[in-house]
């Protein structure tokens, strides 16, 4: 009988010795990491098992301790924003290893600067038109009153001239800064080619 029960406890040995146990409901962090998933663990909330590739991403650029740090300084509310952030930098680092998240900041500094030179010709043209027809801005003179010259008549400003970028945003126009954010794809750039080829501005 001894022997049987010896070798019942022997059967048995424990499969992982250098690992803890995991939960089949691990978090994508804790399933990279080999590790139990507990309830407080702080990776759970932002990074769920179907995401495998986001935290990997985000481990592979920072570390998991780097991160498990960030969000413990960060106020819980922000956490969801911070995490968000540390992933697209570390998408566009591994994109672009030598300028990272910086190559879409410059590409999109440089546009708003051709957005807002674009705007001030414009502005210094309708002046012109402006003067030539005498109604200014505000009605008056000949023709219709708008003052914008259009070969054989006057028309409103807002026909003759297109739906302009102004600052982040124009009135009257759904222009913003998210939609110039969202414009920018991994293939594009100021001259059509990667983000790295173009110089950085100074931040």
């Amino acid at each position: 009988m001894k022997k049987t029960q010896t070798s019942h406890h022997d059967h048995h040995p424990h499969p992982h010795p250098h690992h803890e146990p995991r939960s089949s409901s691990s978090c994508a962090a804790c399933k990279l990491l080999k590790r139990r998933c507990g309830p407080n663990c702080i990776f759970a909330p932002y990074f769920r098992a179907d995401e495998p590739n986001k935290f990997a991403k985000v481990h592979k650029v920072f570390g998991a301790s780097n991160v498990g740090k960030i969000l413990n300084e960060v106020p819980e509310e922000h956490r969801e924003d911070a995490v968000n952030s540390l992933t697209y930098e570390a998408e566009a680092r591994l994109r672009d290893p030598v300028y990272g998240c910086l190559g879409p900041i410059s590409y999109l500094y440089r546009r708003m600067a051709q957005l807002q030179h674009d705007l001030a010709l414009a502005r210094a043209r309708l002046a012109r038109y402006a003067a030539r027809g005498g109604g200014g801005y505000g009605g008056g003179g000949s023709g219709s009153g708008s003052g914008c010259y259009n070969g054989g008549g006057y028309e409103s400003i807002h026909e003759c001239l297109p739906v302009m970028w102004n600052g982040f945003q124009s009135e009257g126009s759904n222009s913003n800064c998210s939609q110039l954010m969202n414009s920018v794809s991994p293939n594009s750039g100021c001259n059509g080619g990667d983000f790295g080829q173009a110089p950085l501005l100074p931040l």
